[in-house]
């Protein structure tokens, strides 16, 4: 068996965190997340904050050099940011472009995990709906909502993946530049359906790697009920169009 890859020899590594309102969390997950992997970039990607996030990500960037900020003028949702920050990694030459939450939902000492998965698939996903995986400090009613909505994109969209609106991820940067970023449109819950679906349709190979998901210990969630019910028919139109779309480009995965 040969031996597995270092760090450095996977090339550069970017982890893409959009931010909205996270200046009480920002500090310490960037912290956090150099310690667990010192090999990963950070880029912040902000929706002009109104709290001083933007500012603390640019103190955190000039103190060092594997931070990033990209600043944005105000708030477009989810889906856009991510989009930016994806194009900014792979314009700078990143190899593995990693997405999370900043609030410590998704824990940065999961990331040498999600690594390693990513060094045999195109595209690892930290899941809660898979044997080792869960959630913490929810209600019955965020655990039915949540569960129900993977659940429900599963079955309409016909994939086998349990957590299809989980936001933490590893894409190899082929599996961004086969997507078309300018046509992915959903802006916040779907968009992490999206992209798994994305990825999913193009033939690349994606598995799941268990985590346990906490809810945010400081700041107020962005995630309602209202979103979660809009998903309800966002997703079948996302089938029927990224379906209706699809070149006929032979599928490419890692095999």
């Amino acid at each position: 068996m040969s031996p597995t890859p270092s760090r450095a020899d996977l090339g550069r590594i970017v982890m893409v965190m959009p931010t909205y309102n996270e200046s009480l969390n920002l500090e310490w997950i960037v912290g956090r997340l150099r310690a667990a992997e010192p090999d990963v970039d950070v880029l912040v990607v902000d929706d002009g904050s109104p709290d001083g996030t933007g500012r603390i990500a640019d103190e955190l960037a000039a103190a060092d050099p594997a931070v990033e900020v990209l600043h944005r003028p105000g708030k477009e949702g989810l889906g856009p940011a991510y989009i930016a920050g994806f194009r900014h990694a792979l314009a700078a030459g990143a190899e593995f472009i990693l997405e999370m939450d900043s609030d410590f939902s998704h824990d940065p000492r999961d990331l040498p995990r999600l690594l390693e998965a990513a060094q045999t698939v195109d595209l690892a996903i930290g899941s809660r709906y898979v044997a080792g995986g869960g959630v913490t400090d929810w209600s019955l009613l965020r655990r039915v909502i949540s569960r129900g909505g993977s659940l429900y994109a599963s079955v309409v969209l016909g994939v086998r993946q349990r957590d299809l609106t989980g936001g933490f991820k590893c894409f190899r940067r082929a599996v961004l530049e086969a997507i078309d970023l300018d046509s992915v449109v959903a802006k916040g819950y779907v968009f992490q359906v999206e992209m798994t679906y994305r990825a999913l349709r193009a033939g690349f190979t994606v598995r799941e790697v268990p985590i346990v998901f906490r809810d945010r210990q400081v700041g107020e969630s962005k995630m309602s009920a209202a979103i979660a019910v809009e998903a309800t028919w966002q997703v079948p139109l996302l089938r029927r169009r990224i379906r209706a779309g699809e070149s006929r480009t032979p599928s490419r995965s890692l095999a």
